[in-house]
């Protein structure tokens, strides 16, 4: 399997709920790239996208008007400047992250520590890996998106893990950022997210994630060279 999908995708519809949707816009990919859409007090907030036919239908089915795409990750430029161009919105970035906005073929408006009754939860601001990472979490909804410190990708994962975190993070994990936080639902820049119980399992991974460390690395290594 390719690491991104390219040419024609196959749209996949994945953390189907009332007020959002997710997909995987390359479902064959390894990286599992995950775009979501929620519709929070009448707006509809379009998070990290890979574009897709059949996004505008997905977006459609929202209750509300496509306020604007969201960029929270510095890597995860991704389709954000097309999408926007199109339903005439602008891109959001967080004040604080850098050289994304100059990169970016759309408007941009910048956002703090909230966007559209969303809290905004700065998870990693670093040079060394280069990282700059924004989480969202709608208290009142008992729902978080996390786009890559957390995941639930197959790379991202053991066997026995429902989220994990990101590789490059096992001995680092997020734990002061998003350790105090207790959503129903988590949601995912990569992977179908956990629609119950979703404290529980990303205590489970900020917990584990040192000690599970090597089995996942381990399973990387296999897969790798088989």
């Amino acid at each position: 399997m390719p690491m991104k999908g390219a040419g024609d995708a196959d749209l996949a519809v994945i953390d189907e709920f009332d007020g959002g949707v997710g997909w995987i816009a390359y479902p064959d990919e390894t990286m599992e790239r995950a775009s979501h859409a929620l519709a929070v007090d009448g707006d509809v907030w379009v998070l990290d996208p890979v574009d897709a036919d059949g996004v505008d239908d997905l977006l459609a089915g929202l209750d509300g008007e496509v306020a604007g795409i969201v960029v929270c990750l510095d890597r995860h430029k991704r389709d954000a400047a097309a999408i926007a161009t199109r339903h005439d919105v602008p891109v959001y970035v967080p004040d604080w992250m850098t050289g994304v906005a100059t990169k970016l073929d759309a408007p941009v408006e910048r956002f703090g520590r909230e966007l559209g009754g969303m809290r905004a939860v700065t998870v990693r601001d670093s040079s060394i890996p280069p990282w700059q990472e924004v989480a969202l979490y709608d208290e009142e909804g008992a729902m978080l998106y996390v786009p890559e410190s957390v995941g639930a990708s197959a790379y991202m994962r053991t066997e026995s893990e429902t989220l994990g975190v990101h590789p490059m993070l096992r001995l680092t994990p997020p734990r002061r950022a998003l350790a105090g936080l207790d959503p129903e639902r988590v949601l995912c820049g990569h992977g179908a997210g956990v629609t119950a119980d979703g404290g529980r399992a990303l205590a489970a991974a900020l917990d584990g994630s040192r000690g599970k460390a090597p089995g996942l690395y381990a399973k990387t290594l296999r897969q790798f060279l088989g």
